[in-house]
């Protein structure tokens, strides 16, 4: 009988970018199409990138990728691995790139040197692995990292979700995460660093309603 072992890492920039760029191609296409709703970018404009534009995505200055990755064992001791989870944090973000209008009411920033801030983003994982709680796991691999990794005794994650992902707001409270103000599509779209996917015209209220869900969390220092 085949067993399913999950493992969750950061991806690395420095080892197997190749590889890495393979499995994270089809983690996206295979995700876009099963779930588009899920996603600003489309399967037909992901599945015409190169192979060199996904190693571009997982080198990414201002990025980190986490994934969670699937190894089936077969009852013949065969192995197989497929990464089945993502997610993404990007920064740090600067003060002024942070900030948004008083509208929102989030809470204004400190400063640069006061604290390091972050964007958490495109968590997925694939349907067939969904109910196992892969996504928080994850998300506590990014955390842990940012514990781990940065210097900073002050350290603000913040991410944007649409209320009705009741689900999913429900595993950011788990984790600590709590709402403090509303965005708009476009916000959410430019602080994940997707401001290429805006019309020129945002007034359209697909882009400019005040729905979205501010939700942050202050990283504790280990």
């Amino acid at each position: 009988m085949a067993t399913i072992e999950y493992s969750f890492f950061h991806v690395s920039k420095t080892t197997s970018i190749e590889k890495s760029a393979g499995l994270y191609r089809n983690l996206r296409l295979k995700a876009l199409q099963t779930s588009p709703e899920s996603f600003s970018s489309t399967f037909e404009i992901e599945s015409a990138f190169t192979e060199g534009d996904w190693i571009k995505r997982l080198l990414e200055e201002d990025r980190e990728n986490f994934v969670c990755a699937a190894t089936t064992r077969g009852a013949d001791s065969t192995t197989s691995a497929e990464w089945v989870g993502q997610l993404t944090i990007r920064g740090p973000v600067s003060k002024s790139d942070y900030t948004l209008p008083e509208a929102s009411g989030q809470p204004g920033p400190g400063l640069d040197e006061d604290e390091e801030r972050w964007q958490m983003l495109s968590l997925f994982n694939l349907s067939e692995h969904r109910g196992k709680g892969l996504g928080q796991k994850l998300c506590r691999e990014a955390l842990s990292h940012l514990q781990q990794t940065r210097q900073s005794p002050n350290i603000l994650v913040r991410l944007m979700v649409k209320p009705q992902n009741i689900v999913t707001v429900y595993l950011y409270e788990k984790l600590g995460f709590a709402t403090v103000g509303k965005c708009t599509l476009a916000e959410a779209l430019m602080a994940n660093g997707d401001g290429h996917l805006l019309p020129e015209d945002t007034m359209d209220p697909k882009y400019s309603t005040r729905s979205g869900l501010i939700m942050t969390l202050r990283v504790p220092r280990i």
